[in-house]
């Protein structure tokens, strides 16, 4: 034995808890698919509110302009009606949008972006993002959730 192996009944235990692990896993019949986004990126996806907001959108539409994203996400991060939002508050949140937040999820794949029409649809891993915020309801922002909600008529309870 070298100095730097661990005692007989270490390595014994390290071991057999190693071949617990991998019959654990040989037993579960776990069907994950190849084209699934890794959890850190989706966590990235959703770390911004206005980038969770702009996923719940793709729940009620597949294709939304960028405009009639920016008025939307104004209207919900001010729990204001859409008709009300200012001029300047559309073109702040639009700037957002476009400069920050799209590109992230264009990079992630979680939205695709034509720029000559301004509007973006799902990308490959939207609905695995979307599922993810649904799963976490509330818990990751309640007034989206409950945006969210509304907009879809499945009124939650808060």
């Amino acid at each position: 034995m070298t100095g730097n192996e661990p005692p007989p009944d270490e390595r014994e235990t390290h071991s057999s808890r190693t071949a617990e692990e991998s019959a654990a896993e040989r037993d579960l019949d776990i069907d994950v698919p190849e084209s699934i986004l890794e959890l850190q990126p989706v966590f990235a996806a959703i770390a911004h509110p206005r980038r969770r907001y702009l996923v719940y959108t793709l729940a009620e539409a597949t294709e939304w302009s960028l405009d009639d994203l920016a008025t939307k996400l104004a209207a919900w991060e001010t729990d204001t009606p859409e008709t009300d939002i200012a001029t300047l508050t559309r073109q702040e949140m639009y700037t957002s949008l476009y400069h920050t937040h799209v590109p992230k999820l264009v990079d992630l794949d979680v939205i695709e972006f034509e720029a000559d029409t301004e509007t973006i649809s799902p990308g490959p891993y939207a609905i695995q993002v979307l599922t993810v915020l649904e799963g976490a309801g509330g818990s990751l922002d309640n007034r989206q959730e409950t945006h969210a909600r509304s907009e879809f008529g499945r009124e939650g309870t808060q």
